[in-house]
Formats: structure tokens, C-alpha cells, sequence
């Protein structure tokens, strides 16, 4: 089992963070509507240049700037399929597993993992209520508005990777 990457979506449903952990391929360069908002962070475990900054909104088509379908749409018809009570907490296919927590504040934490990994749902919970508060939220210096740049924080960076490094499904 292992963790593959992890997305930070703002209440925009715009990718304001994101990390690889296990990165086996160079990604793909993406299309002009598919790179990230300009001057979003992008932090990859391989040192992989980050994508030519573009000033590209939310994407086309239904995607995201990330091009990752997890838009309005996608939530309406999660909302359509659960039950009135439930909510949507992971998908998977028999490539990998995503697992979703999002707070009342709209944020979105998506993580990628191994199809066999249990629900990260905790996990996410975690990262939420530890890095992401301390470094993120409490820190005067940084912006939480995405459309200007996203999550550049040092100390954010670091206490994430320590924090999932050190989860027994990473490997």
C-alpha cells in the first residue's frame, strides 16, 4: 500500500496545494485550460520543474484547473447517488483509491492512494486539524484567497511530509 499524492481544493473548488510522494513517470505537459491557477505551489517529492505558470481559470469541460473532475457536478451526483445522510468519503477504481474529507469552511482534501488502502478519511481529518491549522490558517502572512496564489508555506510543506511519511500505509 502506499500514498501517491494529495490535492488541497478551496472553497472555489480551485487546487490551491498539491504533493507527490510516489511519482514513477514525468507528468504529461497539460493543455492550456489543464495547468494549475498562476502561482499555485506544487510540491513534488522528485524535484520535477513546476508546470510554465498560466493565468487559466477553473478549467473547461467540468474539470478542475488540475484537471481532475471534481467539480459542482461531480458533488451533484455523489449527493444524487448516497443517501440523504450520508457522505462521499472515497472512490475506487482498480488503478488507485481517492478518498475525500472536506471541512464546513469548503475546503477540500483529496488524497490518491493504492486501491487496497483502507478509508484515509482520519487521516485527511489529521492533516486538516494539524499542519493545515497551524501553518495555513493561523499564520497572519498567508493569503487564503487562491485566486491570488495558493498554499506557499514552508513549515506547512515540511509538517505534512513528516506527518504522512511517518502513516504505516506509506511505503
Amino acid at each position: 500500500m502506499t500514498i501517491n499524492s494529495l490535492y488541497i481544493f478551496d472553497r472555489h473548488c480551485i487546487c490551491v496545494y498539491y504533493q507527490d510522494w510516489h511519482r514513477t513517470r514525468r507528468p504529461k505537459p497539460a493543455s492550456e485550460a489543464g495547468l494549475l491557477p498562476c502561482r499555485t505551489v506544487v510540491a513534488i517529492s522528485n524535484e520535477l520543474p513546476p508546470p510554465p505558470p498560466s493565468t487559466a481559470g477553473a478549467g473547461v469541460g467540468g474539470l478542475t484547473s488540475t484537471g481532475l473532475a471534481f467539480d459542482e457536478e461531480a458533488k451533484n451526483m455523489v449527493k444524487k447517488i448516497s443517501g440523504r445522510d450520508e457522505q462521499f468519503t472515497s472512490y475506487r477504481t482498480s488503478a488507485y483509491r481517492l478518498h475525500l474529507f472536506e471541512t464546513l469552511s469548503g475546503y477540500k482534501f483529496v488524497m490518491l492512494t493504492d486501491p487496497k488502502t483502507e478509508n484515509m478519511r482520519v487521516q485527511l481529518r489529521r492533516i486538516y486539524e494539524g499542519p493545515f491549522l497551524e501553518f495555513v490558517v493561523r499564520n497572519p502572512l498567508v493569503k487564503m484567497d487562491s485566486r491570488e496564489q495558493g498554499i506557499d508555506n514552508e513549515n506547512f510543506r515540511a509538517a505534512l511530509d513528516r506527518m504522512v511519511r511517518g502513516l504505516p500505509v506509506y511505503a
